[in-house]
């Protein structure tokens, strides 16, 4: 053997050249044109490689053995590797390769026809005097196979007749799926193999899979190299191999392997094979097939026997004897074991779906007793045609803990990124119990689920790098506005537990002696907004964890002296979701664990909770308990109609929880005007009372516009605290610029705590400047005891963080005096203007605000807040919008369209506003237009979620859309709240330096920009990063740029006609347009991961439109093509 052309490729192609290379052969590889244009490796460690086959069938290429062979004689190889998989079972590539004078590494063909036919093969194994299944004649008829089920009993297999590696096998375990498994093997036999013959075999349970290595030569002489344990297996798919078989029997050992020797030497075999068994545990063993090939675990008897058994195939189908080589059966031995793990580019978690994709980080393990067998490298393509599988890994040791333990360090040490593996799959089935003390059967991750759960790698860096490479390509809001990290402005870091604060004060005391406390104390308290209010008001709610933690982790060693921080609810847990990608419930723990010390105080929404809807009262019970578990102290309980009915629920869980109730008084109007007549001081005092008799802890002021003039502070608070025991906590907004005379009006009438926040984020729409609050209230009486030396040092970075989000600034330049006309809250000022540019209308917001004020008037003047200020804000913008007058549509509703919430407000979806519904408006503009109410009874599947996984089941319940949005960029980029801002907004800038982001304790990359690339025909990008120094490149679609490939049609899965792609993969349709086909008939044929599936027609009918052209590489999904089903018309464009 001079030149060898191995038939095959990946690993066990490049395993044939090293062989032949070591033996002095000259190599050939055969290769697609798709392999040579994505990298494959075994291209470049042969002497030659030339392509053969036709583009948009790479798969086909491998499966042509006429032109193989063709191509071996064209280029003088005087032999053909045929591997494993593709031909290595095929007798028509072996006499092939005999009629053209080419040597066929391997068994003969009349063998190969012999082993691959798996009937015959039994047969001959039971005339050989081996142990056997008991076994059905062929079934053609899924009829016939009842007859034959009952002499062999179930539980039992149908198998293909010429099937391997799983396909065209069902286990049927009782009569009644006899018939369907018949129908789907065969459909699956026929359309892998070309061949629907099945037949049934009797399925033993609770067996090993044992197979003995085998090595014939030309001259009948056989010798096995012991054998090696697959028990644990996926679907019949082997998942990791050892060598040799633990806790074997030695008197089973001995007659297994004289009985593989002896099957081999009955059929005239010669070269490389595998006798395969399976064992019970009695010892019992049955042969169930023959593999006339070298197989993929081949690796681990090499390491134990010493035997290189790719080099001695080629030795022994070049004339060797295997005496000749030194293989006889007394000069093979064993030495300690071995251990095989296949490492392959799926994904455990979605049922090991492939995956595919460049691979932007390589990084192979080694050290002593470490081998790895594989074809990739930093920059190659998994692609969707072949096999998954990226590199096997074989560990050696003295015994099989140590081959375990090496195992589990090479799996740790080894990194692939850029497509999912299944390597965290395998290090869970490494570290299982049963695995380790042995020995295992074949239902080992059948039996064991849990394996899959376990298996979610981490690939952080990667994943996080797909994002940045996103932003930075398409810098969705623009270029950075600074490039001061907010963090660089913070103090010196602390050390230590901060002093004790108003959380310890409430553990000591209780909800209700907490309270009193307040109210009999001297100083004025104070609630820091700014994590939560604050940034809601200014700049859209848009600021992200990692800001807030660190921000409160300096609060917490700095401003012990706060009553709590505002820093959850509101619009905040919508957001976290919608925008930036976080979990909710996770901020509120960090910011717990930031600052352990003063109260958190979030902001509920009564039964809508943090919703815009009412909800069962059960999901209030278990948001307020899950966020009291979380670590929220003090719940801020309002309804935007000051309705109890709405409130009690909530307050209720909140006492339940063990927490504070703030039961709030939303105010509106004008208390210090004689006109006044809806929103009065008996008004407000009547809710007080309900609030109190609810069982509220405190009573707060919430007055969302700033209207709170500061002589209605004072005849409310005075009032308030006349009439009740509790607490007076005040709350406002200083979008007039007149706040802070309310507020030392509301001191001096006694009102117990204020709310403030960071002097950077204070003002207009947000709260006053907690500094001035401290500043007002120093050398007096009721001083804070706040430090403005502390509040000062802090500035400079809460005005970092500003600059950060100049995006979403909202626009406002001072203050307006407006806001006591139109009444607009602080919280939706800044978005409706943000709406407004969205519509067109940002130049004309006056009109905005003035119709804004006139709905106010034409609704019934409701108290504004979410969500009742959102119906004023959508009425004034459609109307603006449509050009429609406030008087036209009083005049006429009905003949004006509305808005949803709109009409949803109309029919008392939000409940009956304070001075009611205004007539005869409601009516007229209700006549006509349904509404559904949005409150549904939870399901049992609910139900059961809050039981089981509450946080997920609250975040799918309140906000549906939202919350899976985030789960699935979680999903694809790992946890987005590690990122630094500036990153997370903006990418990344090549003239930056890199910059830090940590992953965990003691856990943190560099992160840089190198490159981008130019995008090529398809819009890609390669976006160069440097990763802790090293280079990674990542490959990101640019959205911007016009793609040479269309856009293809998505099949709709309520047509019945839709053939979809059901995996990525080159399609060729085989029928035409116009063409009748039956259900099940083939339309199309889809090549991916190294196999051909047909596809049928789910319907009968008439073939209206093909959508794929040939070759096509479709995603899962995309439209092939669609079928008219049966008895319908054609459509018009189809009869055009």
């Amino acid at each position: 053997m001079e030149k060898l052309l191995v038939a095959n490729r990946g690993e066990i192609a490049i395993r044939a050249f090293r062989a032949a290379t070591q033996l002095g052969i000259r190599t050939v590889a055969i290769l697609p044109i798709e392999e040579e244009r994505s990298g494959a490796l075994h291209r470049i460690k042969a002497d030659e490689a030339y392509v053969i086959g036709e583009p948009g069938r790479p798969v086909r290429a491998y499966l042509d053995h006429q032109a193989i062979v063709a191509k071996a004689v064209e280029v003088g190889a005087d032999a053909v590797y045929p591997g494993y998989g593709f031909l290595s079972e095929s007798p028509d590539l072996a006499e092939a390769c005999t009629r053209a004078g080419v040597t066929f590494v391997g068994p003969s063909a009349a063998v190969l026809r012999l082993t691959g036919n798996k009937m015959r093969a039994r047969q001959a194994a039971e005339e050989a005097g081996l142990p056997v299944l008991r076994q059905s004649p062929p079934v053609d008829d899924p009829a016939e196979a009842e007859a034959h089920a009952a002499g062999i009993g179930f539980p039992l297999f149908v198998k293909a007749s010429s099937g391997g590696g799983g396909r065209g096998m069902r286990r049927v375990e009782r009569p009644s799926g006899l018939v369907e498994a018949v129908e789907t093997a065969q459909r699956e036999a026929g359309s892998a193999f070309g061949d629907s013959t099945v037949f049934l075999e009797e399925a033993m349970t609770g067996v090993r899979h044992i197979e003995a290595q085998v090595l014939a030569d030309a001259a009948g002489d056989v010798v096995h190299l012991y054998e090696r344990d697959c028990s644990v297996q996926r679907r019949f798919q082997k998942v990791v191999e050892t060598a040799p078989a633990r806790d074997l029997d030695a008197a089973v050992r001995d007659s297994l392997l004289a009985d593989a020797v002896r099957f081999t030497s009955s059929i005239g075999y010669a070269n490389a094979g595998t006798v395969e068994f399976l064992v019970d545990g009695t010892g019992r063993y049955v042969f169930i097939e023959m593999n006339p090939r070298i197989q993929v675990e081949h690796t681990v008897t090499e390491e134990v026997t010493d035997v290189d058994l790719v080099e001695s195939q080629l030795l022994v189908a070049s004339g060797a004897t295997l005496p000749e080589l030194g293989l006889t059966q007394d000069a093979i031995s064993l030495r300690g074991f071995a251990l095989q793990c296949r490492v392959t580019a799926e994904d455990p978690s979605n049922d090991f779906r492939p995956d595919t994709g460049r691979i932007v980080a390589y990084r192979p393990a080694s050290g002593a007793g470490v081998r790895l067998d594989g074809c990739v490298y930093q920059g190659v393509e998994i692609t969707p045609h072949f096999d998954s599988m990226i590199e096997k890994v074989t560990c050696r040791g003295k015994d099989f803990s140590t081959v375990v333990r090496r195992m589990q360090r090479t799996l740790a040490e080894y990194r692939v990124r850029g497509v999912s593996t299944n390597q965290p799959y395998l290090q869970a089935i490494l570290a299982d119990g049963q695995f380790r003390d042995g020995p295992v059967t074949t239902s080992f991750i059948d039996d064991r689920p849990e394996l899959t759960a376990a298996s979610v790698g981490a690939n952080r860096a990667t994943r996080l790098l797909r994002y940045l490479a996103d932003v930075t390509v398409h810098l969705p809001h623009g270029p950075a506005p600074t490039r001061v990290g907010p963090a660089t402005k913070l103090p010196a870091p602390r050390t230590g537990q901060p002093p004790a604060g108003s959380r310890q004060r409430l553990l000591e005391l209780g909800p209700e002696k907490f309270a009193a406390d307040l109210r009999a104390a001297g100083p004025v308290q104070v609630t820091d907004t700014t994590l939560r209010d604050a940034h809601q008001s200014i700049l859209a709610t848009r600021l992200r964890t990692i800001d807030l933690v660190a921000g409160a982790r300096e609060m917490a060693h700095t401003m012990p002296q706060l009553l709590s921080m505002e820093c959850w609810g509101g619009a905040t847990f919508d957001v976290a979701l919608r925008f930036l990608h976080e979990d909710p419930w996770e901020r509120l723990a960090r910011i717990r664990e930031a600052a352990p010390n003063i109260c958190t105080q979030m902001l509920l929404r009564g039964r809508n909770t943090v919703g815009y809807s009412p909800y069962p009262d059960s999901v209030a019970g278990h948001f307020v308990a899950e966020a009291a578990e979380t670590g929220m102290d003090i719940f801020r309980v309002f309804d935007a109609f000051n309705s109890i009915d709405q409130m009690r629920p909530a307050i209720a869980a909140v006492i339940e929880a063990g927490a504070v109730a703030e039961g709030t008084i939303c105010y509106s109007g004008n208390l210090s005007s004689p006109a006044e007549d809806l929103y009065t001081l008996d008004y407000y005092l009547r809710v007080a009372e309900e609030l109190v008799d609810a069982g509220s802890h405190i009573l707060c002021i919430k007055d969302m516009a700033g209207l709170l003039r500061a002589g209605a502070a004072t005849a409310l608070v005075t009032a308030l605290r006349e009439r009740f025991d509790q607490p007076v906590h005040l709350h406002t907004h200083d979008t007039g610029g007149g706040q802070l005379a309310t507020y030392m009006a509301a001191i001096e009438a006694g009102v117990d705590a204020v709310d403030g926040s960071a002097p950077p984020l204070s003002g207009m729409t947000s709260q006053p400047s907690i500094a001035s609050v401290v500043a007002m209230t120093d050398d007096a009486e009721r001083a804070t005891g706040l430090s403005l030396d502390a509040i000062g040092d802090l500035e400079p970075y809460w005005e970092a963080v500003r600059r950060v989000y100049a995006p979403f600034e909202a626009g406002l330049q001072s203050p307006t005096g407006t806001v006591y006309r139109h009444e607009i809250p602080g919280g939706q000022l800044s978005n409706l203007r943000a709406q407004a540019r969205a519509l067109g209308l940002g130049h004309r917001f006056e009109e905005v605000e003035r119709l804004y004020a006139a709905c106010n008037e034409l609704l019934g003047r409701p108290i504004k807040v979410t969500p009742s200020s959102k119906v004023v804000g959508d009425l004034a913008l459609h109307l603006v919008a449509s050009g429609v007058t406030p008087e036209q549509l009083l005049e006429d509703p009905a003949s004006v369209d509305l808005p949803d919430s709109v009409i949803g407000f109309l029919h008392g979806e939000l409940g009956r506003p304070p001075g009611g519904f205004p007539e005869p408006f409601r009516s007229k503009a209700t006549e006509g237009r349904s509404w559904s109410p949005t409150c549904k009874d939870l399901t049992e599947a609910d139900v059961e979620g809050l039981a089981r996984n509450r946080r997920a089941t609250l975040n799918r319940l309140l906000f549906p859309t939202p919350s899976a949005s985030q789960a699935e960029k979680t999903d694809r980029y790992g946890d987005l709240s590690v990122l630094p801002s500036l990153l997370f907004w903006y990418g990344l800038d090549p003239h930056s330096e890199d910059t830090a982001v940590v992953l965990g304790r003691g856990v943190r990359l560099l992160v840089g920009l190198r490159s981008i690339s130019e995008p090529n025909d398809e819009g890609i990008r390669i976006v160069g990063f440097r990763v802790n120094g090293q280079p990674r490149d990542i490959d990101t679609l640019d959205r911007t740029v016009a793609s040479d490939r269309p856009e293809h049609a998505r099949a709709d899965p309520t047509k019945p006609g839709h053939v979809a792609a059901p995996f990525r993969g080159a399609v060729n349709v085989s029928v035409a347009v116009g063409e009748q086909v039956a259900a099940g008939d083939t339309v199309a044929v889809i090549e991916a991961m190294k196999m051909e599936s047909s596809i049928s027609a789910p319907v009968a009918g008439t073939i209206e439109s093909i959508a794929a052209a040939p070759g096509a590489l479709l995603e899962p999904g995309d439209l092939i093509l669609e079928i008219r089903p049966a008895g319908r018309a054609a459509s018009p464009e189809a009869a055009g």
